[in-house]
């Protein structure tokens, strides 16, 4: 099992929520503040199995693309962390 934390811009949140959802992902919301500008964010916690980790990268990558904000700033695409799980247990 692996937990991966993604770092997202509030923009892409609903989307990529619902994205996850439609394919049966579990996913915890947190909002979060940091970052370049101190742009909105959102953390998401999605727990999955270890084969289908590249399949969540792979939805992440598809909707968190980098924006321009003003010339030559950019922000936006994810930050994705994946971490090891020892155990799991939904109650």
């Amino acid at each position: 099992m692996k937990l991966l934390i993604s770092i997202v811009q509030d923009a892409d949140t609903q989307k990529l929520v619902k994205e996850l959802m439609s394919k049966k992902y579990r996913v915890t919301k947190l909002a979060s503040t940091g970052g370049f500008l101190k742009s909105g964010n959102t953390t998401l916690l999605i727990g999955v199995e270890e084969e289908k980790v590249e399949e969540v990268i792979n939805i992440i990558e598809g909707i968190c693309k980098s924006r321009e904000v003003k010339k030559g700033v950019n922000v936006g695409g994810a930050t994705v962390f994946v971490m090891d799980i020892d155990k799991f247990k939904r109650v």
